[in-house]
């Protein structure tokens, strides 16, 4: 056994992982990676992503451009033109990252799983001043990205973004162990509730599909690029922001100062692709659900 998978063994056992990832001070050392992830010594930078290569499986064949100036320019990197083909069925909605399946399924009402046995409602993840209507008894799925993943999201079809709404929250790990072990963990992470409205001459036009990009441990920052603010932990506000921002599908909305996890809550008449279950790996562009009327 080689060493990188022993240490990578021992990291992975559920209460070493949960200590280490969730019981130090989580938004202490969000703040401090913020800072060195951007430190341009070209040193730093190398062995940084080196360090990282190292521990994961990171793949940067795919990258727009070989050589970068910094860690967080890896972590934010642009893929090169058409490493992600598109599904471009007017009814389906693709996915908006490259990402590992969580759960998914009907909306029961407004309620919704982080895990089994973890439930939580619309309201605890959107807030109480938004309305829930359009995805009640809908369907939801939880796309998590790994750190070593591509960290940009894109719009899941041709839409109008009307709706931003920003919380503040914590960082606690959003990996499967700490989903088993902390209750309305999606509801306690900074987030952002995106409302877009499918546009186009398909048949589900009209039809209202939320975007939640959550952060975590060592990600609190997202960035919108209709917004021209950066959304973090000391973000001010205002808090819940009016948009008409448009895009076609594909189409690159932010990114991720790593990687953490986007939910997906799309209103009745939406279907999951059958293929895609628990633990599958997606890709952006990859067909995620169907209309199915």
């Amino acid at each position: 056994m080689s060493l990188r998978t022993q240490i990578q063994k021992i990291l992975g056992h559920e209460d070493l992982n949960f200590l280490l990832t969730n019981r130090l001070p989580r938004n202490t050392l969000t703040r401090f990676l913020g800072w060195f992830s951007k430190i341009e010594q070209p040193w730093v930078r190398d062995a940084s992503i080196a360090t990282w290569q190292f521990f994961t499986d990171l793949d940067l064949s795919e990258a727009k451009k070989s050589n970068f100036t910094s860690m967080h320019d890896c972590f934010t990197r642009e893929l090169k033109p058409g490493a992600r083909p598109l599904d471009t069925l007017p009814d389906v909605m693709i996915s908006p990252v490259d990402a590992i399946v969580g759960a998914h399924g009907r909306i029961d009402g407004t309620r919704v799983f982080q895990a089994k046995g973890f439930p939580y409602t619309l309201q605890d993840l959107i807030g109480p001043q938004e309305a829930v209507d359009d995805w009640r008894d809908g369907t939801f799925v939880t796309l998590r990205l790994t750190s070593s993943m591509y960290h940009r999201f894109h719009a899941p079809y041709d839409c109008v973004v009307e709706q931003m709404r920003y919380f503040s929250g914590d960082t606690w790990n959003v990996n499967p162990i700490a989903l088993k072990r902390i209750e309305k963990l999606f509801c306690k992470n900074e987030r952002a509730f995106i409302r877009t409205t499918f546009q186009g001459t398909a048949e589900c036009a009209g039809q209202r599909v939320a975007l939640v990009p959550v952060a975590a441990i060592l990600v609190a920052s997202i960035r919108l690029h209709w917004l021209d603010v950066l959304l973090h932990l000391r973000y001010k506000g205002p808090n819940a922001i009016a948009c008409d921002a448009r895009f076609v599908k594909g189409q690159e909305m932010g990114w991720f100062q790593h990687g953490s996890t986007v939910i997906v809550l799309a209103p009745k008449g939406f279907a999951m692709v059958q293929e895609l279950q628990e633990g599958s790996r997606v890709r952006m562009g990859q067909a995620l659900m169907h209309w199915r009327g």
